[in-house]
């Protein structure tokens, strides 16, 4: 992390250098600037953390104009200037602000002052359960409920589509998406009034003919995901046979969807197992296949090759198919 020290007195500025002496990624603001206009720097320069040896109430105000969204907001922490307290301020669990108050608190022997309730109850974080395990929260209001409702309630009910190594303690796993308080999935649910967490475990293998448009691509995915209730949000990436490289059609398609694509030799491509091929696909490109397995290769985790999810669906320029991340989810 990096980590901005600001301080106000002597004594403060004596902690701040004993803390950065001590801390990796942190270093204190000399500068001799308004307090206020430290902060703004530091917040817009992306730091990671900003440490404010101060009254709370002159970082409250600092921090007034500034909050905007507490997936991309820095942690702020506050001490008084004789180290006795660390108090986790803003962006406690998906900036680190509540980890690194207990570090800082940890090397000052200090105490550090926690109010998020999740860390109060001993309840597993939503917003960090989301982080750890790469999944894309689709209604972020939503997510206040539910976290809401599992600090008032002791647990929650979990649909998943994905396995858990290990799951938390207050989530009890159920087998219909009507009864389910969370629903951890890449399809759609239209009406739910669930939370929904996308793993965005899917791949999407393309083929196509010579100077095929980008509206080719947008038309034949968009039916493919549609046809079979899959959310197009939980795309991660498009692959190919590195012959389709310069295919301009192809790569303004993946920019339009804000997404990679990746390329595989026919080598790669041959190499997987139990997928389509086709005579004329080996001729023209020495690959047995390429929609299947390209899509397969671009979903390969720790846990091995995608699981190939939708075998390839041809149109007329375009064929594609859809692979799945072999995904374990941890508590």
């Amino acid at each position: 992390m990096k980590i901005t020290i600001i301080a106000i007195t002597e004594g403060g500025k004596t902690l701040a250098e004993r803390i950065a002496g001590s801390l990796s990624g942190s270093f204190v603001d000399t500068r001799e600037l308004p307090v206020f206009t430290k902060i703004a720097d530091s917040w817009n320069q992306g730091i990671d953390a900003i440490m404010c040896i101060m009254a709370t109430g002159i970082v409250v105000r600092a921090l007034a104009p500034l909050c905007s969204d507490k997936k991309k907001d820095p942690c702020v922490l506050v001490l008084d200037e004789e180290g006795r307290f660390v108090i986790s301020l803003l962006s406690g669990h998906l900036g680190g602000g509540n980890l690194l108050a207990q570090k800082v608190s940890s090397l000052l022997d200090a105490q550090a002052v926690i109010t998020t309730a999740s860390d109060v109850t001993g309840h597993t974080a939503l917003d960090l359960f989301a982080k750890k395990n790469f999944l894309y929260v689709e209604d972020s209001k939503k997510l206040t409920e539910k976290s809401a409702k599992l600090i008032n309630t002791g647990g929650l009910r979990v649909y998943t589509e994905y396995p858990f190594s290990r799951l938390p303690l207050d989530f009890e796993l159920v087998g219909e998406v009507n009864s389910a308080d969370i629903i951890i999935s890449d399809r759609v649910f239209a009406g739910t009034a669930a939370l929904i967490l996308r793993p965005r475990a899917l791949t999407v293998g393309l083929g196509c003919n010579r100077g095929t448009d980008k509206d080719d691509f947008t038309t034949a995915i968009d039916q493919l995901l549609t046809e079979n209730t899959l959310n197009p949000e939980s795309v991660s990436s498009f692959a190919s046979i590195d012959l389709k490289q310069d295919e301009q059609g192809m790569l303004d398609y993946a920019a339009f969807k804000k997404r990679k694509i990746k390329f595989y030799t026919k080598d790669q491509l041959n190499a997987v197992e139990n997928v389509s091929s086709s005579e004329i696909v080996f001729k023209a490109t020495g690959a047995k296949g390429v929609a299947e397995p390209a899509a397969c290769l671009a979903a390969e985790t720790k846990n091995g090759h995608g699981i190939l999810l939708l075998r390839k669906r041809k149109w007329k320029d375009v064929t594609a198919a859809i692979a799945t991340k072999q995904i374990h989810l941890a508590a």
